[in-house]
């Protein structure tokens, strides 16, 4: 920034908002930055928005996190969120009436965005960047250094459903990711067969065959009884590292699992995807409702992931986006409740800039999963696992 916009900035009340529990040296950097653009002023998650987010009670209390954050000499004032989910800081925003709203890389949403276009508010997004010489710094590592993975589903979802399998055999595609992001429950990384998976062995995956780990974690999320099963997809997911396909035909448990760990493939999905947050899924929202499940149906689907698959290995960008794009309105055909408008404005809204998209997981929320060449400002990327970590 110029000396003659931070002179500007300088007069400007600015705003940033998040949880800030377990304050560490990642959020003071943050905070600094964002008090370039002015006085800044903080609102924090009430204690209940945040075990609602993050699916655990903070470790600090909203007072405790409040008195931390006003301690600090970047800050000229905080206060506590009034309202709850991803934005519960509307009133606060509207209270205040700050000329610039500040957020980082995992906190840019397209609604963030559109309400401070709406309010005529300034939009700021900046990179997560440790203070020179200091490690990067995340509360979830600092509160119990978890390095167990999530999974991201490429294409194929919903075919780990014995109902859908059933009509036709397919693949689903997965990735196993390192924890470098804290990704919002309930957003279609398997964060509910993660924290399974946390209960069992707490901060890091056995060591053994991965698929003695996998049905052990498939089975404890399932145990007898259960009507409605999560895919063993999530579970394998998880486990094996690298890019993974697993062959289902009307079994809970896929027939085959191919597994590719070549270094240039990985790096390749590396660089090639991108995420944009859309916020966890809410917990009226029925992924079921309105299916329409046909043989038809389910042969495109699982056609669609097969020649995913096939780009990925030649490394074809333009293919693969389009085959994840295909994939992805397969899914949608079976399970309409998986789109809505809020979704198709997003789409629309980086559809220029991509090859392909999809959502994480069975939709409602999430993260929208970007094929595209050009590195877009304000969105996340992933880390693949690779063998061996």
């Amino acid at each position: 920034m110029s000396k003659k916009s931070k002179k500007k900035a300088g007069r400007s009340k600015v705003f940033v908002t998040g949880c800030f529990d377990l304050l560490h040296s990642g959020h003071v950097r943050f905070l600094q930055d964002a008090a370039q653009w002015g006085e800044l002023h903080v609102g924090i998650g009430a204690d209940r928005t945040v075990a609602e987010l993050k699916g655990r009670p903070p470790v600090n209390p909203q007072a405790e996190r409040q008195y931390l954050i006003e301690s600090l000499k970047c800050v000229k004032a905080c206060t506590v969120n009034s309202e709850s989910g991803l934005m519960d800081f509307v009133a606060n925003l509207k209270r205040l009436a700050p000329d610039v709203f500040v957020v980082n890389e995992e906190g840019n949403l397209p609604a963030k965005a559109e309400l401070c276009r709406e309010l005529g508010i300034r939009y700021v997004v900046l990179k997560r960047e440790p203070q020179a010489g200091l490690p990067v710094r995340s509360t979830t590592a600092l509160r119990q250094e978890c390095r167990i993975p999530y999974r991201l589903d490429l294409a194929g979802g919903w075919l780990d459903q014995p109902f859908v399998s059933c009509h036709a055999a397919g693949p689903v595609l997965t990735i196993s990711l390192e924890p470098t992001v804290d990704f919002h429950e309930r957003s279609g990384m398997a964060s509910s067969t993660r924290c399974k998976a946390i209960q069992l062995w707490q901060t890091s995956l056995p060591g053994g065959r991965p698929e003695h780990t996998a049905r052990t974690l498939f089975a404890f999320e399932n145990p007898p009884g259960t009507t409605e099963f999560s895919g063993s997809q999530d579970a394998i997911g998880i486990v094996y590292p690298g890019l993974n396909r697993l062959d289902y035909r009307g079994k809970f448990w896929p027939e085959k699992i191919t597994s590719i760990h070549d270094e240039a493939t990985l790096s390749w999905l590396e660089q090639h995807l991108q995420l944009v947050p859309l916020g966890p899924r809410g917990d009226k929202y029925e992924a079921n409702r309105g299916r329409r499940i046909t043989a038809p149906r389910v042969r495109r689907l699982a056609a669609t992931a097969n020649v995913c698959w096939e780009a990925i290995q030649q490394r074809d960008v333009a293919a693969f986006g389009r085959q994840m794009r295909a994939a992805f309105e397969a899914q949608v055909a079976l399970f309409p409740a998986m789109s809505n408008r809020e979704l198709q404005k997003t789409i629309h809204k980086y559809a220029g800039q991509a090859h392909g998209w999809k959502l994480s997981g069975a939709g409602g929320g999430g993260y929208l999963v970007l094929v595209t060449e050009q590195e877009m400002p304000g969105l996340l990327r992933v880390k693949i696992r690779r063998r061996g970590i």
